[in-house]
């Protein structure tokens, strides 16, 4: 049985975006967020590591394809470590929602934005004034910074309880809120995942794309390629749904194929990556 036929997408858009990918992989980008979708979730975002097999698959896939990106809200650097992706020649990583990005070795960034430093000082009142419970973490990110819930008795009730303070903090030090699973990050505006990757599906002159991603972040970068589409590129929209946990409905919705977690991932670049180097 052939790729088409193991990883049958349910759209027509989604087949025509596979067709492509394999009738001309240097034509074709693969696009790819990190957490969630090339590491499992984990309450600790420190202790994020790659799927044993993702560096395996990116090696193989890089040397058929014209790129292989990965579009992360993380620091390009940590991206990088965790992932265990230096030594993958041809990946470059776009951080920050791609205002970092990391290539041959080497990270090119614009200055932080002057917003960031000043929520890093107040946001430890804000969030005790607003009655944060026990377990709520902050992450600094250095270009953002992320407020997370997965720790607390009641997740999902701590999240909501924070939403209204940490989006009042954000818009009057000129930041946005970027919600996710169980985290709120507070990040400079007009920098996402979508524009992100069609600028680099653009310097690129990509013809197909197979985006894959996971959480709301990347809503972005679907309605990105959604756009593409009626420019002439063909995507394959991929939606990592966790083990064990229900998918992000937004983006399990939209995507044309959906497969379990990170291994699930893992195993459609190794079964795409074999089917490129059989051709």
């Amino acid at each position: 049985m052939g790729f088409e036929e193991t990883w049958a997408p349910g759209t027509e858009a989604g087949r025509e975006g596979v067709r492509a990918i394999l009738r001309a992989p240097r034509e074709a980008v693969i696009g790819l967020d990190f957490d969630g979708t090339l590491a499992p979730i984990v309450a600790d975002p420190s202790r994020a590591r790659a799927h044993p097999g993702v560096a395996g698959a990116l090696r193989v896939l890089a040397s058929s394809v014209r790129s292989v990106v990965v579009v992360t809200g993380r620091p390009a650097l940590l991206a990088v470590e965790y992932g265990g992706l230096a030594g993958v020649p041809g990946v470059v990583v776009l951080g920050h929602y791609g205002a970092e990005r990391w290539e041959d070795g080497e990270v090119t960034a614009p200055e932080v934005h002057p917003g960031v430093a000043g929520v890093r000082e107040v946001l430890p009142g804000v969030l005790a004034r607003a009655g944060a419970p026990a377990g709520t973490g902050v992450e600094d990110k250095g270009r953002s910074v992320a407020v997370h819930t997965r720790r607390t008795a009641a997740p999902e009730e701590a999240l909501e309880l924070l939403r209204a303070p940490v989006g009042e903090l954000a818009a009057e030090y000129g930041l946005v809120v970027e919600p996710g699973r169980l985290v709120l990050e507070l990040r400079p505006p007009g920098v996402d995942k979508g524009a992100a990757l069609t600028g680099f599906l653009r310097e690129r002159g990509a013809r197909s794309v197979l985006y894959a991603g996971d959480d709301l972040g990347d809503v972005a970068a679907f309605a990105a390629v959604e756009k593409l589409r009626g420019e002439g590129v063909a995507g394959l929209l991929v939606c990592s749904g966790a083990v064990g946990d229900a998918p992000v409905r937004e983006l399990a919705d939209r995507a044309d194929l959906v497969v379990p977690g990170p291994a699930g991932v893992v195993a459609l670049l190794e079964s795409l990556g074999e089917a490129l180097t059989a051709r």
